[in-house]
This record gives structure tokens, C-alpha cells and sequence, in this order.
């Protein structure tokens, strides 16, 4: 049964006007992130990670690419690999694929879509990013289906990273780490801008709990799962696929 919370969130469509507008705010690597809490850290975090689980990798899947910071902040540590872009947004895709281009001899693959209609293929990537993106999915058989659709893409040894908004189950919790977001964005500009992040996550976003993605990246098959870092409503996570 469809929650009907959702039915009141945007459409697919309604956010990828907005992301279609929003190209040159999210081509900044240090700025492009503000309204996330440790945004900077997270992508450092991400891709180091990464770097050295998967040292000798050759394919990047950067999924909810966006205007590509993640990808090139990857290829400093890992230069001159492949890399597949995925995002909804076509203007998004197009500046990720130019500034991604500028910095790779490796090929580039470009795919504008939703991932949940997207076929990823078994075994093609070697590391797996996926950032500011999954709290769009909605009901639990989509985060599921996707989770699973990224353990298959994966080469045996390869790793998904994640950096998102979660929630948390207790309520008392939840709302002590809502207040503490608020003053973040408060300070950071102002109460004008704090309603309006607030406003856009209300329309757009349903995140789900870090301790719940944990839960479902082992239950689909990972077995190493690691947090790096959580501040806030705000996470950065990754799991390993066995090489068996």
C-alpha cells in the first residue's frame, strides 16, 4: 500500500526543474553543498575512502552526479579511470560531463534518468557513489530495489558510498536533531532561508534512518558496512561487496 504521505511529496518531474536551475550553485566544490552540514568533509571522507578500498579501480558510477564535484574529487586520488554519470537533471549531466571530461582520459558514459528505471548491469563498477540523491526514493521496496541494483553493478570487492539526509526513529531524537539543523542554517544566513531549505526537504525529500540503509545494505548482500561520519540529520556511510 502506497503511503499517502507521498503522494503529497513532488513529482520526478517537479524536481528536476529545480535541479535543471540550480547548475552553477552546485559547480562550486566548497560552496555548492552549504545547506549540508559538513558537506566538505563528507566529500573528502567519500572519496578517500574509496580511493583506498578500491585502489585499482577502473570504473566510477556517480549517481545523482550532479554538476559532478564527487566525481572529480575521486579522480584527484584516482586519475584517469571511467566514469558513468547519472542524473536527472540534463543541464546537470552536461556540466558534470564537461568539467569531468577536462580532468580524465578515461571514457565517459552519460545517462539522464531516474535510478529506479535505470538498468545498472552486473558486475560493471568498481566504486559506487551516491551522493544527496537517495532521500528522493519513497516507499521501502524502492529503497530495496535500488540497494539491490547497486550490489549487482558491483565487481566482487567493489563499494558503495552514500552521503545524505537520514532520520532518526526515536521522535524526542528526531526533533532535538531538527532544532540542531535549524540553528545551522540560521547562522549560516538567516531564519528566511532556514524556512526555505525546510520547505524544499517537506516538498521533496523522505530520508530514511543511517541505522535502516546499515540494515538493508547487509540484508541485500554486503558485509562490510562503515560509517565515516554523521552530524546532524546528515551522514556519510559505505558497505563492500564480497569477493565470493
Amino acid at each position: 500500500m502506497t503511503n499517502p504521505t507521498f503522494k503529497k511529496k513532488s513529482t520526478v518531474e517537479q524536481i528536476r526543474r529545480r535541479f535543471d536551475n540550480d547548475v552553477e550553485r552546485f559547480s562550486n566544490l566548497q560552496t555548492g553543498q552549504s545547506s549540508t552540514v559538513d558537506a566538505p568533509l563528507a566529500l573528502e571522507l567519500m572519496t578517500s575512502a574509496a580511493s583506498v578500498t578500491n585502489p585499482e579501480a577502473s570504473h566510477l558510477l556517480d549517481v545523482g552526479c550532479g554538476a559532478g564535484n564527487y566525481s572529480l574529487k575521486l579522480l584527484e586520488k584516482l586519475p584517469n579511470r571511467d566514469v558513468t554519470l547519472i542524473d536527472l537533471s540534463r543541464p546537470m549531466l552536461m556540466r558534470a560531463k564537461a568539467r569531468v571530461q577536462a580532468v580524465t582520459n578515461g571514457r565517459i558514459h552519460t545517462h539522464q534518468s531516474d535510478i529506479r528505471e535505470l538498468e545498472l548491469g552486473e558486475n560493471q563498477f568498481d566504486i559506487i557513489m551516491a551522493a544527496a540523491v537517495l532521500h528522493h526514493l519513497r516507499e521501502e521496496a524502492e529503497w530495496t530495489t535500488v540497494f539491490q541494483k547497486f550490489f549487482r553493478a558491483l565487481k566482487p570487492g567493489g563499494s558503495l558510498w552514500i552521503s545524505d539526509l537520514v532520520t532518526h526513529t526515536a521522535v524526542p531524537i528526531e526533533q532535538m536533531m531538527i532544532e540542531r539543523y535549524g540553528r545551522y542554517l540560521t547562522e549560516l544566513k538567516d531564519e528566511a532561508y532556514r524556512d526555505h531549505v525546510f520547505a524544499y526537504i517537506a516538498a521533496e525529500d523522505s530520508p530514511r534512518p543511517l541505522l535502516f540503509q546499515i540494515d538493508l545494505l547487509r540484508e541485500v548482500g554486503f558485509v562490510q558496512a562503515e560509517i565515516l561520519h554523521k552530524n546532524s540529520v546528515f551522514a556519510a556511510f559505505g558497505a563492500i561487496k564480497p569477493m565470493a
